[in-house]
């Protein structure tokens, strides 16, 4: 007996046999059950999740001989005729290769007529969208007004193409792209029944790369079992999508959270042996980044395995939340024009040069490096962060600290050693009643050290260690990069090297952060107050019976 393949042998003859799609199973059987038939449906969604199979199913529960129900005998003669694509009551037309109007006028004269084994004539028109709109047009009166003899079921994958006189007299039910688990489970049932071994990992991957569509799921797993000759492992199936090892991916990350350029290009090197996909590379390394990005946002209990969850919550301590989002629109972009580079890896190489090369960067003027988005203007090159001092003597340099009153003379401005009160080397003056708001606007920082500082409160100076206390809220910018930073900018402001010592907790005062927020809430609420005392608002809402939508009030800068 010939070979079957996997996407027709396992195609679901029962809404039982449905995977997915319960919302349009739920309604097509209670519409069957309770004798409530449209004279229309139409079924739209991405290919390969169950249109024309829901289709055939629906035809086989209005022709089969024990009676029209949502459970079809599956034994009797139309059952078994439809199942083998032979019904004569069923007729399937394509769409797409017959275009004509002629081709739709032949199709409907024979409608009035009656079947001729069923007790429906059923018109199943798949990729409904090609007909042209004057097949549309000689569609539409038959479409309306059909004898009761006759079903039209419709399947589209874009159904924005139909006229909306098609549309209004159809019952239309939207199909899902169906969930990596759901695939991947459907898999696993199939290769347990044919005692065919398996990798968790390697069915995963198949279900990811049929991008929401069981077909193509089953497509892929035909291809696997061959091409693994016996058993379905992570490397055979990496191998035959020419997919990226994920450890490959987080090696990548972690290379370029440490600012190592070079061992990132080295990674680069070692799975180019393996001739690999480099836009199914960028793929997961977009993949990877979204899962970095949830879990700084809101981390929650992932069904990844445990390794997967070292590495995330690993990368989320070393890149902050800007540096992610920076990092994900140049993997966008550059799958986009990668077919434009030289070749795959040259435009892979120069994407992660660019990771490399540029930061966030905050709108001028902006010192709050809140969570806000107030700080998301645009990319700098990155700089190489200063480092903190030696113990060695430092440069005189030429800063003053605010005074609350200006001086009666000079030699009261400064002290024996020529410096403001309250900088390099003291330990009085700024560090006893410290304006640490006003500071964090004068330091170098940008980026992620800026959102640290930001949301700090300053505790207390002992000799050339510097307390934080950061707000608890703001954990994830407790990394080490980020507090060297800092310090390098603190003692390079200074003059001298000190060092950070930062605690969660609750800062004292008001965090530079938290005033910005509080002062953007401000302005907000002022605008949204003009709005609502706006006479010509008011006399628009009355006339119209609107509202106002307070979403839709943004100050004027």
């Amino acid at each position: 007996m010939s070979y079957m393949v996997l996407a027709r042998r396992w195609r679901p003859r029962l809404f039982s046999e449905l995977v997915g799609q319960e919302h349009v199973q739920r309604a097509l059987v209670n519409a069957l059950d309770e004798d409530r038939l449209h004279h229309a449906f139409l079924f739209t969604g991405t290919r390969g999740v169950g249109k024309t199979t829901i289709a055939r199913i629906l035809a086989k529960c209005l022709n089969c001989e024990k009676g029209v129900s949502s459970v079809p005998c599956g034994e009797c003669a139309a059952c078994t005729e439809i199942d083998e694509g032979r019904f004569v009551d069923l007729i399937e037309v394509d769409a797409a290769s017959r275009t004509k109007v002629d081709d739709t006028r032949e199709l409907l004269e024979n409608v009035q007529y009656s079947p001729t084994r069923g007790r429906y004539k059923v018109y199943l028109i798949d990729e409904v969208h090609m007909l042209s709109a004057h097949s549309f047009n000689a569609l539409l009166k038959t479409l309306e007004e059909p004898p009761p003899h006759v079903k039209f079921l419709l399947a589209t994958t874009d159904p924005q193409k139909l006229p909306v006189t098609v549309l209004s007299r159809c019952l239309q039910f939207n199909l899902k792209r169906l969930p990596i688990a759901l695939i991947q489970g459907q898999l696993e049932k199939i290769l347990l029944q044919d005692n065919i071994a398996f990798e968790q990992v390697a069915l995963e991957l198949l279900a990811r790369s049929a991008d929401g569509s069981m077909r193509d799921a089953l497509s892929l797993l035909d291809q696997a079992i061959a091409f693994a000759g016996g058993k379905l492992t992570e490397a055979e199936v990496r191998k035959m999508l020419g997919a990226i090892d994920k450890r490959h991916v987080f090696s990548l990350l972690d290379c370029l959270a440490e600012g190592d350029i070079a061992g990132a290009l080295q990674q680069v090197r070692e799975f180019d042996e393996m001739a690999p996909d480099y836009e199914a590379a960028l793929a997961a390394l977009a993949e990877t980044l979204h899962k970095l990005a949830m879990h700084q946002a809101a981390p929650i209990q992932s069904d990844e395995d445990s390794a997967e969850r070292d590495a995330i919550e690993r990368l989320a301590r070393g890149l902050d939340r800007e540096t992610v989002q920076l990092f994900y629109q140049i993997a966008l972009t550059g799958r986009r024009d990668l077919p434009l580079a030289p070749d795959p890896r040259s435009g892979f190489e120069m994407l992660l040069l660019r990771m490399h090369a540029f930061e966030p960067a905050s709108f001028e003027g902006d010192s709050s490096g809140s969570e806000t988005g107030h700080k998301r203007g645009g990319t700098g090159k990155r700089t190489s962060k200063p480092a903190p001092r030696a113990a060695s003597p430092a440069p005189e340099r030429d800063v003053k600290a605010k005074p609350a009153k200006k001086p009666a003379n000079k030699s009261a401005e400064q002290n024996e050693a020529g410096e403001a009160p309250g900088v390099a080397g003291s330990a009085s003056g700024f560090w006893k009643e410290p304006d640490w708001k006003e500071l964090v606007g004068k330091l170098s920082v940008k980026g992620g050290a800026r959102q640290l500082a930001a949301n700090c409160g300053f505790v207390n100076r002992e000799g050339p260690l510097v307390a934080l206390v950061l707000d608890a809220g703001h954990e994830h910018l407790l990394t080490s990069k980020l507090q060297a930073s800092l310090a390098a900018s603190l003692s390079e402001y200074f003059g001298e090297p000190l060092k950070l010592r930062i605690d969660l907790g609750k800062p004292g005062e008001e965090t530079l952060a938290q005033e910005h927020t509080r002062q953007q809430d401000e302005i907000q609420a002022k605008a949204q107050k003009t709005i609502e005392k706006d006479p010509n608002i008011n006399a628009l809402v009355e006339a119209f019976d609107a509202e106002v939508q307070p979403d839709s009030i943004k100050p004027v800068a």
